[in-house]
């Protein structure tokens, strides 16, 4: 069952970084899924994730 988490968030990786270069599509919306798939099993891609959230917080946000 992990080999099948493993492709999944692989192949969503792969579309979504299709679609951050192609206009047709929004990568973010694949990309983002892919990671968190992947962020349980590889720690690098933990912290690519955790940089990736603190970097979206921009602040304190009322």
């Amino acid at each position: 069952m992990s080999w099948l988490r493993l492709l999944v968030g692989t192949g969503l990786v792969i579309l979504g970084i299709i679609g951050l270069i192609l206009p047709i599509m929004p990568g973010w919306v694949f990309l983002i899924p892919g990671l968190v798939i992947l962020s349980e099993r590889f720690p690098s891609v933990r912290r690519l994730l955790e940089w990736a959230k603190k970097k979206a917080n921009l602040g304190s946000i009322k």
